[in-house]
């Protein structure tokens, strides 16, 4: 197995050697020590990329396969369809019964504009398009 990080392999290897030499006694305290060490790598190592996140969407660019509009994905897309037709049951019930006949063209005419819309891939409660870009500057502003 290669480790990740040399240097927390070196401490690992000297708090094992240290625990040999001075005994059991002393390896709750060995084990604290390497153990803060390994618990500030992580640390950094989390900070480092939610830094690198943050200045992906700071740029403004997007995770890779994402696009523009909403629905980034077949699942996306084949979930809404399904959760749209399983609303479409009752609320098709609801017009029919309450309106008759206009009540049901009504009530379909409504799922299938917010289907087309979501289709088109221009869905208005979409948040990647009620960003702001960022402001692109250069040397010479």
């Amino acid at each position: 197995m290669e480790a990740r990080d040399p240097e927390l392999k070196k401490d690992l290897n000297a708090t094992l050697h240290a625990r040999g030499e001075l005994g059991p006694e002393y390896e709750s305290e060995l084990v604290d020590s390497f153990l803060e060490k390994l618990d500030g790598a992580v640390d950094r190592r989390v900070r480092r990329q939610l830094a690198e996140s943050q200045m992906v969407v700071a740029r403004g660019s997007r995770p890779p396969g994402a696009r523009e509009g909403g629905g980034d994905s077949f699942g996306d897309r084949y979930g809404f369809g399904i959760i749209s037709l399983v609303l479409a049951v009752p609320l098709s019930a609801i017009g029919a019964g309450v309106a008759g006949l206009p009540g049901l063209i009504v009530s379909w005419i409504g799922i299938v504009g917010v289907n087309a819309v979501h289709g088109s891939g221009r869905v208005p409660w979409s948040r990647s398009q009620h960003r702001e870009k960022p402001r692109q500057t250069s040397e010479w502003d």
